[in-house]
């Protein structure tokens, strides 16, 4: 059966909370421009900075349809797949979002081309950041893992105002789950 990377699979092994994010909460958003799927480079710093709330969702690599995975055992580590789903999570409520004032951003390590194939792919109508250097993701000191000699972002959505980090969800299971989750915090919180 051809890898389905939109499917999730029943037996899909949940991540646990390592402590990893536990410093994000109230720290800098750090300067640097990333690469964008629309050409542009962003500066999440400038972007949180005066406004309302930014939403930066953290994730290991978008697959492709009929592409097998990374490695073999992709499933079985905790917390990689699923970018796909969560990606297509925030695509549709991304009006609610819109509606909240929230401008949303995905971030991967993956390069912009590889960025804008699944933008084109999955119809996403906001834009994904390559970090493909990490720099601005060790400036943060995102959580990461290293996998087939490849260091990747481990999932977690950052919530920015302020040019600060306000909220951070980590880990992040189900992935499918993670722009509604992300929202319901917009909606309760005090930004």
């Amino acid at each position: 059966m051809p890898h389905d990377p939109t499917a999730l699979p029943e037996d899909l092994v949940a991540p646990s909370d390592d402590g990893a994010a536990d410093h994000l909460p109230d720290r800098a958003v750090p300067p640097g421009r990333l690469s964008a799927t629309d050409g542009s480079r962003v500066s999440l710093a400038e972007r949180c900075r005066g406004r309302g709330v930014v939403v930066v969702f953290a994730y290991p690599r978008t697959g492709r349809p009929g592409v097998e995975p990374l490695v073999p055992d992709w499933d079985q580590i905790p917390g990689a797949r699923g970018c796909t789903p969560q990606a297509c999570g925030f695509r549709d409520l991304a009006a609610e979002f819109e509606s909240e004032g929230v401008e949303v951003f995905g971030l991967s390590t993956q390069s912009t081309d590889h960025q804008c194939e699944a933008v084109e792919r999955l119809r996403l109508p906001y834009r994904l950041l390559s970090d493909a250097k990490l720099e601005w993701s060790a400036a943060l000191r995102l959580p990461t893992f290293r996998v087939g000699g490849t260091t990747l972002l481990r999932r977690c959505t950052l919530l920015l105002a302020r040019g600060r980090v306000e909220r951070v969800q980590y880990p992040v299971f189900p992935p499918d789950r993670a722009a509604a989750e992300a929202l319901a915090l917009v909606r309760g919180g005090t930004f």
